[in-house]
């Protein structure tokens, strides 16, 4: 009987162990979940912050959207309290200080979120690119700097394992020194696509988009390279931009294609809205070998004189596997944001090379940067 109840009395304390170590896993997951405000709901993307909030990864505690027929269709949608939701920023930050402003909003105003945010000390991560124009990312910047505030950018294929395997293969020089970059951004035009009114009616705007696709997916392929070269700016970059579809979108540029020239490699972004079916995916020509990132998992790869290989990527690790991981990471300065592809460092070298373009493009010169 003593052996018994020793038994029962060991296993308690071990299920009362196992119990409190699971409460406190999840308080400490509780504690460490964002506090954010979303500064627009005009940008298709938006739905990737709500699902995130739908399963309970990120506490959305303000909404500054002018557009109040958007109030009611995520509202709705998401089970959105109607009282998260503002006209304008500077009304949703009142008494709250979130962890971070998440910018879903057009591109052109990405740097009135910024304005608002900075002096506050409030932490920005906007939707790719960082503004619409060099211009407004110089001023972006120097508020980041004047206030020593964080300014990151969001892109989708910075989450694509098949790229940080390219990346970290590379790192190896196990194809040799890299002689050539390519990146496919593109799908068959957004109209096409079924985009929102919403979003159509800035996404084809020259001055809230700042262009059509050279902005839209071009800035993809010039944040890739800044990555993979390590920060290094072209020598010059050179652009052609065509308008296939004129009728459809009148106002801006609906295929890009731009060179940038590296002391020894060539890199050559390609951004469309007119191709017949939507593509993400990067190549890299070595001395020796070749590697195809065909999309977010799958790899294509060959040697010379050797057999084409295929794979898939491995899954990246937390936090550099979601946005939200990695913007929880950053803010709680467990990883730094200095060289990577949301930093506001790599991402004004984005910016210099999308506005060379335009100028290339404009002008039918290469541009010495």
């Amino acid at each position: 009987m003593k052996n018994q109840l020793h038994h029962l009395s060991s296993f308690t304390k071990k299920l009362t162990a196992i119990l409190t170590l699971l409460l406190c896993f999840t308080l400490s997951s509780f504690a460490q979940k964002l506090q954010v405000v979303v500064a627009g709901l005009n940008h298709d993307h938006i739905y990737n912050i709500l699902q995130a909030y739908k399963k309970g990864e990120v506490d959305i505690i303000g909404v500054a959207e002018p557009n109040k027929k958007l109030w009611t269709k995520f509202g709705k949608q998401y089970n959105l309290p109607e009282s998260v939701f503002y006209t304008d920023l500077k009304t949703a930050l009142q008494g709250k200080k979130p962890d971070a402003v998440l910018g879903y909003n057009e591109v052109g105003r990405h740097l009135d979120v910024v304005k608002v945010c900075a002096p506050l000390h409030i932490p920005v991560m906007v939707e790719k690119p960082l503004a619409a124009t060099l211009e407004q990312a110089q001023q972006i910047e120097q508020l980041a700097n004047k206030y020593q505030v964080k300014v990151l950018t969001n892109y989708e294929t910075t989450w694509y394992a098949s790229f940080h395997d390219i990346y970290r293969t590379l790192n190896t020089d196990s194809i040799g020194s890299i002689k050539k970059l390519v990146v496919h951004d593109g799908h068959e035009g957004p109209k096409e696509l079924g985009c929102s009114q919403e979003f159509l009616q800035w996404l084809t705007d020259p001055v809230l988009n700042g262009a059509g696709a050279l902005n839209d997916f071009g800035c993809y392929g010039a944040d890739l390279m800044t990555w993979i070269m390590k920060g290094q700016k072209p020598i010059a970059v050179t652009a052609v931009t065509r308008h296939y579809k004129p009728a459809v979108y009148p106002k801006v540029d609906d295929d890009a294609t731009v060179i940038l020239e590296y002391p020894g490699a060539t890199g050559l972004i390609e951004a469309s809205w007119n191709w017949p079916y939507s593509i993400k995916d990067m190549e890299a020509f070595g001395e020796n070998g070749y590697l195809h990132a065909l999309d977010g998992k799958n790899i294509f790869s060959r040697k010379r004189n050797g057999q084409p290989n295929s794979k898939q990527a491995a899954p990246l690790q937390a936090p550099y596997h979601d946005p939200i991981a990695y913007l929880t990471a950053v803010l709680q300065n467990k990883i730094t944001a200095g060289d990577d592809l949301s930093s506001l460092k790599y991402n004004m070298i984005v910016m210099q090379i999308l506005d060379a373009a335009k100028r290339s493009a404009a002008s039918g010169k290469r541009v010495v940067l």
